[in-house]
């Protein structure tokens, strides 16, 4: 099983990455600032706009780490990915998927498991804070979700699964608001906009839907897959279609629940947000440091995983179902087995 190690997010603005032997630096105005031995990470996110060295690149590639730019409000910029595992036969039979019938029943399992997975959120609250909350309108929301699980079986082709998930994520956005119990007046939530996102919930959702896909795209790479060849999301230039289809089974799981938490728990605050002049609300560096730090803390968290019945770290899922969609790819498996919380 993979080792998982470190991700070293890069907030500050002013921060420059450079190479000192086998050591990744940080340098602010050409002082080091920290130094991080190479073989303790697994990935580097910079939200700046001053760099890397050519040094740091080539140690990374050396190592199959990838770097993610973004910019300071998370807008994505470019990634490196380092050597790739596998072989041309598995991408080539990947790309014959994709063009026929079995890439429908692919993207039958990822939906599948993210309305599972959707409706467990709700579930959770129903259990969990029935006093709090307006059970009937909850419970129209799981009877909806359970009902559509069933639908997806029977779809026979992708512009129907696609219609199924729009209706179904539409339907689960509605009640979203019902989740949140705390600070309820700073976190109002109306309803999901993304480019830009318009409070400060859709603004959580954003940025850590965006470091789900860079992670999962990483972990799809690694493995050997072409993370630009999906089978739900259409192909479209620098669109990262593979990776897109396997964080639906995931959203609901590894980030909806992560920002629940920490509005519910009072963890992050509405001073940890800023409002751009087009009433786009983005996080501030303080507001991303939380985020990160707790995002790290979930992926320690072991669980035990569903389909291949080993402990394995929250961090590590991606991984996982990336190798559980390359053995299908290659025949081993009759199915791919998506997560379910």
């Amino acid at each position: 099983m993979r080792k998982l190690l470190n991700t070293l997010y890069i907030t500050n603005e002013e921060y420059y990455l450079a190479r000192d032997g086998e050591n990744i630096i940080i340098k602010e105005d050409g002082k080091t600032i920290r130094r991080f031995p190479i073989h303790i990470l697994e990935g580097i996110v910079c939200f700046n706009y001053v760099g890397a060295s050519p040094g740091v690149v080539k140690l990374c590639n050396e190592n199959n780490i990838s770097i993610t730019f973004l910019t300071p409000n998370g807008r994505f910029c470019g990634k490196f990915i380092g050597v790739t595992n596998g072989n041309v036969l598995l991408r080539r039979t990947q790309y014959r998927i994709s063009d026929d019938d079995r890439s429908l029943m692919i993207a039958k399992r990822c939906i599948e498991a993210k309305l599972i997975n959707s409706r467990k959120v709700y579930l959770r609250l129903l259990r969990d804070h029935p006093d709090k909350i307006d059970s009937q309108k909850i419970q129209k929301v799981t009877d909806y979700l359970y009902n559509q699980i069933q639908v997806v079986n029977d779809i026979r082709e992708k512009e129907s699964l696609r219609g199924v998930e729009g209706d179904a994520a539409r339907i689960y956005f509605q009640q979203f608001d019902s989740l949140i119990l705390s600070q309820q007046e700073d976190f109002k939530f109306v309803m999901r906009s993304k480019r830009p996102p318009m409070n400060r919930v859709n603004a959580m959702l954003s940025f850590l839907y965006s470091m789900l896909t860079y992670e999962v795209q990483a972990a799809l790479e690694t493995i050997g897959l072409d993370s630009y060849v999906g089978f739900f999301h259409t192909d479209r230039p620098g669109r990262a279609s593979l990776a897109l289809d396997m964080i639906e089974e995931l959203r609901a799981y590894m980030v909806d629940r992560l920002v629940l938490t920490m509005i519910n728990r009072n963890q992050i605050s509405k001073s940890d947000f800023e409002v751009k002049e087009n009433d786009a609300v983005l996080l501030n560096e303080k507001g991303r440091e939380k985020i990160l730090t707790e995002w790290q803390k979930r992926k320690q968290i072991e669980i035990t995983h569903p389909f291949i019945k080993e402990t394995i770290p929250i961090g590590l899922i991606p991984y996982v179902q990336a190798q559980l969609l390359s053995r299908h790819i290659r025949g081993d498996l009759d199915e791919y087995p998506p997560f379910i919380s």
